[in-house]
């Protein structure tokens, strides 16, 4: 029994079981907002008719019931502000850190100009390991279309991976 006591203190004192510990006070701030803007009733707790309202607002209009409560089932219990963090930190847990990600690109380019040519990287992606199916290459493409020389910027690939947004242009 001592083991396994010792075991959760150690996870209640050492923050990485903390789901707040995972983001930045600006990402925090953020899905705070977007929290507060599908809470449509102002309780506090996601619920289906509060995603049933928001969907509605975006033109959503014939969402149906089990759609709803599969979105609602996904959480493991009410879906207040922390549940809903949580959610967004299980499903980011799977991205590496920034720096690895842009050293995996970084063997593609030995200049270190930041980019690489689409048809290389699309080639990589559609025939190596964990392959790329047409649709995700489209969807890759859409929210990251190549330049007109068909270069790929991989340093805002990376960025996006592991920060959820684009990088202000500065």
């Amino acid at each position: 029994m001592a083991p396994k006591k010792a075991k959760r203190r150690q996870q209640a004192e050492g923050g990485s079981s903390n789901v707040f510990s995972m983001f930045e006070q600006s990402q925090i701030q953020e899905y705070k907002e977007a929290f507060t803007i599908i809470d449509q009733n102002r309780d506090g707790i996601i619920s289906k008719d509060d995603l049933r309202d928001v969907l509605a607002s975006m033109g959503q209009l014939n969402v149906k019931n089990e759609e709803l409560e599969a979105m609602v089932k996904e959480a493991s219990g009410p879906i207040n502000f922390t549940v809903f963090l949580t959610m967004f930190g299980e499903k980011l847990k799977g991205a590496d850190p920034e720096d690895v990600i842009l050293s995996a690109f970084k063997v593609l380019d030995p200049e270190a100009t930041g980019i690489i040519k689409k048809e290389f990287l699309e080639e990589l992606l559609t025939t190596q390991c964990d392959r790329f199916t047409a649709e995700e290459m489209k969807n890759l493409w859409a929210a990251f279309p190549p330049d007109v020389a068909g270069n790929v910027d991989y340093k805002n690939i990376c960025y996006v991976i592991t920060h959820g947004e684009e990088k202000e242009e500065e």
